[in-house]
């Protein structure tokens, strides 16, 4: 009998496992700039957006052509006229950005592209404090070009006096919204419950805070009263303070919420 030697098969050796610490992965970068295409691509984003311009148009125009001759508006006036619909309308971009991704069904994909669903809730929150500032940039040349046309239609000699606190503010209180709009997208994860709720929820609180029984606490929680010294570059003492409480309630706490949520939710496709 002759003995047969078996040849050991020769194996392919397997890849080295990616390590995901040292994994470059997706540029943050890139990230915002595909949240600021969808926000901007969609119907319903593009819709938001030229409603705000026309609003805001609206309403510097509505200022230029009413009131007395001794009410004319200068150039504080008009750039708040023309924060009060970014305010408004502005934040619903930012709950549109991540409200999208269940009611679209997109959330699939995204998160196949890019896992790291804490990553992606950040560029969303990014994309539209780049929208918000886009906006702060829009009422800003709106107020100016205004204050100009009502001095030259009206003889107004308004005053273009505008103080760093004030623009500051503005600035500062339209990322706050923006960031108010985006926690509520997370925490709900629905695009008509998280606008109804952005929309409803602080009117109704400022209602109930024109009671007498609900007025201090309304001073504390009510971001229409926080916010408002803010704006108007009058902030001081505890006005800071109240600041803080407000954003805890309406920001801190539906973002930390509404991350876990983001981060932990079922994805389907279908």
């Amino acid at each position: 009998m002759t003995a047969t030697t078996q040849v050991p098969e020769k194996r392919t050796p397997m890849p080295p496992r990616i390590d995901e610490q040292t994994g470059s992965g997706i540029p943050f970068t890139r990230l915002v700039s595909l949240e600021l295409r969808k926000l901007t691509d969609t119907r319903a984003g593009r819709v938001l957006i030229l409603v705000t311009i026309a609003l805001v148009i609206g309403v510097g125009l509505i200022g230029t052509f009413s009131g007395k001759a001794t009410q004319d508006k200068d150039l504080n006036d008009f750039l708040a006229l023309g924060s009060l619909p970014l305010q408004m309308l502005l934040p619903l971009l930012g709950v549109l950005a991540v409200t999208s991704e269940w009611s679209q069904r997109t959330g699939l994909v995204t998160f196949t592209l890019e896992p790291r669903r804490s990553r992606v809730a950040f560029g969303k929150w990014a994309a539209a404090l780049v929208l918000g500032l886009a906006g702060v940039v829009l009422a800003a040349v709106s107020s100016l070009a205004f204050t100009a046309l009502a001095d030259a239609l009206r003889d107004s000699n308004p005053s273009w006096d505008l103080s760093w606190q004030v623009l500051l503010g503005t600035v500062l209180g339209q990322l706050l919204y923006m960031s108010i709009g985006v926690a509520f997208g997370m925490l709900i994860q629905n695009t008509p419950g998280a606008v109804v709720a952005f929309l409803i929820l602080p009117t109704l609180w400022s209602i109930l805070g024109s009671f007498s029984w609900a007025e201090s606490v309304a001073h504390w929680a009510d971001t229409n009263r926080t916010l408002s010294p803010l704006y108007d570059g009058t902030m001081q003492g505890d006005d800071w303070a109240k600041l803080l409480v407000s954003l805890l309630i309406w920001l801190a706490l539906p973002m930390i919420v509404g991350i876990w949520r983001m981060t932990h939710s079922e994805v389907k496709s279908a």
